[in-house]
């Protein structure tokens, strides 16, 4: 099942897609995050879903403002694809090859969960930043609250999958990682989801022998291509994502996993890395991106101007009195 979330006169629906591509509202229900934490997971929510299938659909998400399918309370962002490593490494340092530390564990970070943009939003430019990217992503979400999960245990608490682009503003990124933190301000500006939250048992017929979901993914600039890759080459599973996330603390529903930056073109950084050059360009107001994520769907957003950056001080060094 595709579930979306869709403006109604100022409010907020959620429904199924049915038949005819129209969208079926679940009653009463304006938030798919707190429908997953009643539901329990996914045969809650599938068994929803049936039962708004059986009552009058509104028109068809063409003729709705679908917005973000959910507001997750938290989001980690992994970085699962060597490829994407190896380029945006070169990109940004000079360096080649992949840090061995990376293939120990798969690393994230926490990203806002109050920055969130869906489908058709328009983008601002981070304040301060004149090099803005996409990042070609997948994320899962989580359905069932748990705690130190092992990757079998983990499947059951996958509810479903969406299309993730973490736009990163490059030159912020890479002045605030000098400092061994972060990426902070970077990365903070928007992450857009969408356009559905599609089950996980719809996409079972794509999983491999491994675990990988084999799905095609491209990445588009202006409608032309610049980036094209396979689910399937993540370096671990979204199960092994999910149970590293749960280990010594709690995933709970509503959480969203990304997969990280696919390689071969999934964002324009790694691109950079292996021409030498910044080619295409970065991203400026008027560009418009379009992520299609086979079996999930096409998320596009245009890139609009931001606000000026509030001006601060630089830091005060010497201050080190002591009571």
């Amino acid at each position: 099942m595709r579930f979306a979330s869709y403006g109604d006169g100022g409010g907020r629906r959620v429904a199924v897609l049915g038949e005819g591509d129209r969208l079926h509202p679940l009653p009463g229900v304006t938030s798919l995050t707190d429908l997953l934490a009643r539901t329990g997971g996914l045969p809650g929510l599938l068994a929803a879903g049936r039962a708004a299938l059986d009552g009058a659909p509104d028109p068809g998400p063409a003729e709705v403002r679908l917005l973000p399918p959910l507001q997750p309370p938290s989001v980690r962002d992994f970085v699962a694809f060597e490829e994407h490593v190896e380029g945006v490494r070169r990109s940004v340092s000079g360096e080649t090859g992949v840090p061995g530390q990376w293939y120990a564990a798969p690393t994230f970070y926490f990203t806002n969960p109050h920055a969130i943009h869906g489908p058709y939003d328009d983008i601002p430019m981070p304040p301060g930043s004149a090099v803005l990217d996409f990042e070609l992503e997948v994320g899962a979400v989580i359905g069932r609250q748990g705690r130190d999960l092992s990757p079998a245990q983990a499947r059951d608490h996958i509810v479903g999958y969406t299309v993730f682009n973490d736009w990163s503003a490059r030159d912020l990124q890479s002045a605030e990682m000098t400092v061994g933190l972060g990426p902070c301000k970077g990365k903070d500006t928007a992450t857009s989801l969408g356009p559905y939250l599609v089950t996980a048992d719809e996409l079972e017929p794509h999983r491999d022998g491994e675990g990988f979901l084999r799905l095609a993914l491209t990445a588009e600039v202006n409608g032309q291509v610049v980036g094209r890759d396979l689910l399937s080459n993540m370096s671990w599973t979204f199960e092994e994502l999910t149970a590293y996330a749960a280990r010594g603390t709690r995933v709970v529903p509503g959480d969203v996993l990304g997969s990280g930056t696919c390689g071969n073109g999934g964002c324009l950084a790694e691109l950079w890395g292996r021409r030498g050059e910044q080619t295409p360009p970065p991203l400026k107001p008027g560009d418009t991106v379009t992520l299609t994520v086979e079996g999930i769907g096409s998320l596009t957003n245009t890139v609009v101007p931001g606000a000026d950056p509030v001006p601060l001080p630089a830091g005060r060094p010497g201050r080190r009195e002591r009571p």
